[in-house]
């Protein structure tokens, strides 16, 4: 690549549209960190990439009606609510000309597919608007948690399953020599380090982890299929990662809570970065 067509910092980034896990926390103690759950917009190479369809995905979808035909790929951790909950409030999905190819990895060996799911999502009597009034042309495309995706020219996504209730998926998105990593709703072993996820995160640039507890809670959560601050740490050290991106917080911690976290984390890995709705970062 000429240093004329080199890729620029605008070519690439992350911006964090929900941050929180379980549930939707509305509320003063949350306007710094952001209530909405689980969502991010990627911009690479051109395209858009929307990772999980959380509550975030509502603002994102009237952001991206307004300027103009949307054409993405919507690529799914898992199909948990608070990962999906965005998705009959996604103005796009509604209008004709938009283009979404929504991809899943954790229901290969389950009766239900992904189209299954969504249906069930927007039927009655859960939500009122009928399967008629979507507009937009859908695709539902599965794969296996582990498989490569190449969806653009160029743009490698690379996945792998992840150790939740009912299964889920992280990603590794790479383009022009950098990549940002996408593992959320995961639970670690004690004393162990998983190396799903370690060989996925290997030298990346920004590893977004699964950070819901402290060590000090998880005991209390064990099973939940979720994951410490202390582990993604562990984590990024031994994957050589270049900034560690605290995500999917309790909805018990409020911004306070967040702000005493983000200080002991960055103690024990310096280059952590608690996620933020609104916050922009390029790998």
């Amino acid at each position: 690549m000429s240093a004329a067509s080199a890729p620029s910092r605008e070519d690439f980034f992350v911006r964090f549209r929900g941050v929180r896990g379980t549930v939707a926390c509305p509320g003063a103690e949350y306007s710094r960190y952001g209530g909405n759950t689980s969502c991010l917009e990627i911009r690479c190479a051109g395209h858009l990439f929307i990772l999980d369809a959380g509550t975030g995905l509502r603002a994102l979808g009237a952001e991206l009606d307004a300027a103009g035909p949307v054409d993405t790929d919507i690529l799914l951790t898992h199909t948990h609510i608070d990962h999906i909950a965005g998705m009959p409030f996604f103005i796009p999905l509604f209008k004709t000309g938009n283009r979404l190819r929504i991809h899943a990895g954790h229901l290969w060996d389950n009766e239900v597919r992904l189209r299954d799911v969504f249906l069930r999502l927007i039927e009655a009597p859960i939500f009122p608007v009928p399967l008629e009034a979507v507009g937009a042309d859908i695709s539902f495309e599965e794969f296996r948690a582990g498989d490569r995706l190449d969806l653009r020219p160029g743009v490698a996504i690379l996945t792998a399953p992840l150790n939740h209730p009912n299964g889920a998926t992280g990603y590794r998105i790479e383009w022009g020599g950098r990549s940002i990593c996408y593992v959320t709703d995961t639970e670690h072993v004690e004393g162990e380090i998983d190396t799903n996820i370690l060989d996925l995160i290997e030298g990346t640039d920004l590893f977004v982890y699964d950070a819901t507890y402290t060590a000090a809670e998880y005991p209390a959560f064990k099973g939940w299929g979720h994951s410490t601050w202390e582990a993604g740490a562990a984590l990024a050290r031994r994957g050589g990662v270049g900034r560690y991106v605290i995500f999917h917080h309790a909805p018990e911690h409020t911004d306070d809570d967040m702000d005493r976290i983000a200080d002991e984390a960055q103690g024990v890995f310096a280059s952590t970065v608690v996620a933020r709705e609104g916050l922009v970062l390029h790998p």
